[in-house]
């Protein structure tokens, strides 16, 4: 269970306890042991976590089918063709989802239970010792984050493949920033008031003392909004990164003005072969001034299985791809690979120790074992397991293939690739199915699937903004209901509903404007993790990062958008209440 969750329990059970403060002050008076109001608290948490969880396994049900469709057209695109008729729901899976859910939302309750234990039967009904303790743990919570934070960051520089270390370091990373936040909140509510004084009058001054005076319940709610929107922040420039890096790797990549392959169902994979009467129909076509025919193939090897790609040189290509390094000039890399030199995938390399440069590559050939050097690693985001890449006469004198999996044609000026292509299908129907795409169409479709693919973080970033926004309506109404008589004497010395709305709205924003405003450097952090760390260890893929204002600008909007509706119904239930009857709250 992620931070965020635990937060939104601990305000949660917290705002349970507030309510019924008085209650827990007169049992005490009545006799009733610390003992057993803790045990009543936990006994409540249980009943809660019991029922959470039953609705959140049939709520995660439901979504689990909905991710499964998207997940399962994604292994469509890029993969193999599967069809999911159902979802299979392992019971030990349940089991392991109910019991978290539980022993969470128990473990969470437990400092809350403690606290409506552990007060004086009189100090149940004040809050003073709650905030000074509270102020008394932000010097310690700060030295723990930053402890946290280090050695996540130390984790991190782990030469490791194990995502495990790397996610759990992530992890670290996050929860230190989110201790941080007490402190960094209490020095920001205290320069605030240099701009919202100018800005609101008196209430521009009393809302910043407000919010860090009830530290106890503004930092838990802000913490909560900011792991959330950093999270936003975070898989938004990873995204936006990624995207970006395969538009670069598109442009270079495909040079020719038409593709021509067998329909496979998938995106990555088409080792199916050309017909070679298509393929010499296709090089003498009318308008086709060059081609490159391609090869893709499995090929035996000491390690195992590997993809080889074997491609012919063209007189009009140019250099096409972009390298992670090489061993010679890029310019010399075409004669080398004539000669029997290889260049790999940069996935390829990372899986098989090759990214300090060099080395060489083996494999069983109809010829016997053959080895080749490695003169260069090339960016390629194709395939996860890597590819060789060697010219086409190389391979064939040693594999004694010569079918054509793919074809890029290079036609000659004025000519419309679109309606060639078109014609090209249409007229080759006879001979074989093909798929005939023109640069830009096909340059399309991999952009389609891409946000196909990615489509399900989008949903995932709206749902973890509203559990935060749960979170922070939870805190306000809790701190709201404490400062109950307080606000009962403001509006006894002639606050007016107009002004209590204010302040309450002020006080939201400046939490909400606090969340965003720290969840930029953490979600900065998390998406350089995301990109340099997580996905090289994942898929051995480099990135290049696409560093980009909106969402930095996006977050901090829905931050303080959230917290201001959270606002709304503690903001409307103190203005309907009656002056007498709040006073009177202690």
């Amino acid at each position: 269970m992620c931070i965020r969750d635990r937060f939104l329990i601990y305000n949660t059970m917290t705002f349970s306890v507030v309510q019924r403060r008085p209650l827990f002050g007169t049992l005490r008076c009545l006799g009733v042991t610390r003992r057993e109001v803790f045990l009543l608290v936990i006994s409540e948490a249980l009943v809660v976590g019991v029922i959470g969880s039953v609705l959140g396994i049939a709520l995660g049900i439901l979504l689990g089918q909905g991710a499964v469709r998207a997940v399962t057209q994604t292994i469509n695109d890029l993969f193999f063709v599967v069809t999911v008729r159902g979802v299979a729901i392992p019971a030990v899976s349940l089991a392991k989802g109910a019991a978290i859910g539980i022993v969470a939302t128990v473990l969470t309750a437990a400092p809350p239970a403690w606290e409506a234990a552990s007060v004086p039967p009189r100090a149940a009904l004040s809050r003073s010792g709650l905030e000074s303790k509270a102020v008394q743990a932000v010097n310690l919570t700060t030295i723990l984050g930053v402890i946290v934070q280090i050695t996540g960051f130390l984790l991190l520089l782990i030469p490791t493949r194990d995502l495990v270390i790397s996610f759990t370091a992530t992890f670290l990373v996050v929860v230190g920033a989110a201790m941080l936040t007490p402190m960094v909140m209490s020095i920001m509510m205290r320069l605030a008031p240099v701009v919202t004084s100018r800005l609101f009058g008196v209430l521009g001054r009393m809302a910043p003392r407000d919010v860090v005076n009830s530290l106890s319940r503004t930092s838990i709610a802000v913490a909560a909004l900011m792991v959330a929107v950093s999270v936003t922040i975070g898989i938004s420039l990873m995204v936006s990164s990624f995207r970006n890096t395969v538009v670069v790797w598109l442009e270079q990549t495909l040079r020719g003005d038409i593709y021509v392959t067998v329909p496979s169902g998938t995106q990555t994979q088409s080792t199916s072969t050309v017909d070679p009467e298509a393929v010499g129909e296709l090089q003498a076509w009318p308008g086709v001034q060059d081609f490159q025919m391609i090869r893709s193939v499995m090929v035996d090897s000491p390690d195992g299985m590997v993809n080889v790609a074997a491609v012919s040189q063209s007189e009009i290509s140019g250099e096409e791809r972009l390298y992670y390094s090489t061993e010679i000039p890029v310019a010399e890399i075409d004669d080398r690979l004539r000669e029997g030199a290889v260049i790999v995938s940069e996935p390829f390399a990372r899986a098989n120790n090759l990214m300090r440069g060099g080395g060489e590559v083996t494999f069983f050939t109809d010829q016997g074992e053959r080895s080749f050097d490695v003169v260069g690693i090339y960016y390629d985001y194709g395939r996860v397991a890597g590819t060789v890449l060697m010219d086409m006469d190389v391979y064939q004198s040693l594999w004694n293939d010569h079918q054509v999996t793919g074809l890029a044609l290079y036609l000659e000026e004025g000519t419309d690739p679109d309606i060639l292509a078109q014609t090209m299908q249409d007229q080759l129907a006879g001979v074989q199915g093909l798929l005939i795409q023109s640069n830009e169409s096909l340059r399309q479709e991999v952009l389609v699937v891409f946000d196909r693919t990615f489509a399900i973080t989008g949903a995932l970033q709206v749902l973890v903004t509203i559990i935060a926004f749960v979170g922070v309506l939870s805190a306000l109404l809790s701190l709201q209901l404490e400062k109950q008589r307080e606000l009962g004497i403001l509006r006894a010395i002639g606050l007016t509903v107009r002004q209590m709305w204010g302040l309450v709205m002020i006080e939201t924003g400046l939490m909400g404007a606090v969340a965003g405003l720290l969840a930029m450097p953490t979600g900065f952090a998390l998406s350089l993790i995301l990109i340099y760390i997580i996905n090289r260890r994942s898929f051995g893929w480099t990135l290049q990062l696409q560093f980009d204002a909106w969402p930095f600008v996006a977050a901090l909007l829905v931050a303080v958008t959230a917290a201001l509706l959270a606002g709304i119904y503690p903001a409307r239930r103190i203005s309907q209440m009656t002056t007498a009857d709040a006073i009177r709250f202690e």
